[in-house]
């Protein structure tokens, strides 16, 4: 319940931020709707369909009970309602970061725990250092070398684009998505491989995994009973982290492979002025990166139940 009044309030907050902030760009929103030489009473008008003639606080309750009834308002350009078109796109944006964060975790769990059960081993430290370097690749230059490669060199991949008919055409979806989702999933891995690897190295210096060992443990048994769970408490909060980022690194993926999703409505609305397509695709964002947070810290309380403790203590 804490946890749950808390990311209410910090969506209380952010929205308050997101508001102010579109009330700081320079321009009226009326403007978006005039053509050019438009006369004062035309003006007016305008100002009074998109509310900007109203006081600050009544934009602000209007504001407030548009976001409650997930209500965006149409869009100034094409007057098409904002909540449907947000939909729309994350059946783009979605699918690309979950899937990128699957395959993350897939490549970067089993090679963060070798790096660190084989520490004294090569191969363990050319583990380390292609970590390293992923970190250091920024993720839209890792997309350009991937579409040089498999889209240019090989053609094995389209270097862009969705199919029209979208996920009514799965495969075709698939094979579409395959190196944004590759592209996402290898820097995201590179940053959580230095996580799993600090966590199981913590775990495997600790008494009471000696004390395993010591009473006929294998290793391999002592860390799956004993290290494992307490491994997984640190990167949990991370994965969170992780998640969150790599929804909002989907933005800038989306531009790099021309995709249909958030990112380009994001960026369409703002070099338009359509503020209904910003504020919509904003507070999707922001209250997708809330929910996930609030699910890993809910997590990581479940799977510890020192965190359990401590919080009833405190209470």
């Amino acid at each position: 319940m804490r946890r749950g009044i808390i990311l209410l309030l910090s969506l209380l907050v952010a929205s308050m931020v997101l508001f102010v902030l579109l009330r700081l760009l320079p321009g009226d929103p009326a403007n978006a709707l005039l053509s050019v030489g438009a006369d004062p009473a035309q003006i007016e008008a305008a100002r009074a369909q998109v509310g900007s003639n109203l006081p600050l606080w009544q934009q602000f309750l209007q504001f407030l009970s548009s976001l409650l009834r997930f209500d965006f308002g149409n869009s100034f350009v094409s007057d098409a309602p904002v909540t449907r078109e947000v939909l729309n796109r994350l059946t783009v944006t979605l699918p690309l970061t979950f899937m990128a964060f699957v395959l993350a975790i897939i490549i970067a769990v089993p090679l963060g725990v070798i790096s660190a059960v084989k520490s004294d081993r090569w191969y363990a430290a050319v583990i380390t250092a292609v970590s390293q370097l992923g970190i250091a690749i920024p993720a839209f230059w890792m997309g350009i070398l991937l579409v040089m490669v498999f889209a240019i060199q090989i053609r094995l991949f389209p270097s862009g684009g969705f199919p029209l008919r979208g996920w009514g055409a799965p495969l075709e979806a698939l094979h579409t998505l395959f190196l944004p989702v590759l592209t996402i999933a290898l820097v995201m891995a590179a940053s959580l491989m230095r996580y799993v690897r600090a966590s199981t190295l913590e775990v495997v210096g600790s008494d009471y995994l000696r004390t395993a060992r010591a009473l006929g443990d294998s290793f391999a048994s002592a860390f799956w009973r004993h290290g494992i769970r307490n491994a997984s408490i640190p990167v949990i909060s991370i994965l969170g982290i992780e998640l969150g980022t790599a929804f909002l690194g989907a933005v800038v993926i989306e531009q790099v492979f021309s995709l249909p999703g958030l990112g380009s409505m994001l960026l369409m609305g703002i070099e338009q002025r359509d503020y209904p397509n910003v504020q919509g695709v904003l507070f999707i964002s922001t209250l997708l990166v809330l929910v996930v947070g609030f699910i890993a810290d809910v997590s990581q309380r479940l799977i510890d139940p020192r965190l359990r403790h401590s919080a009833g203590a405190r209470s």
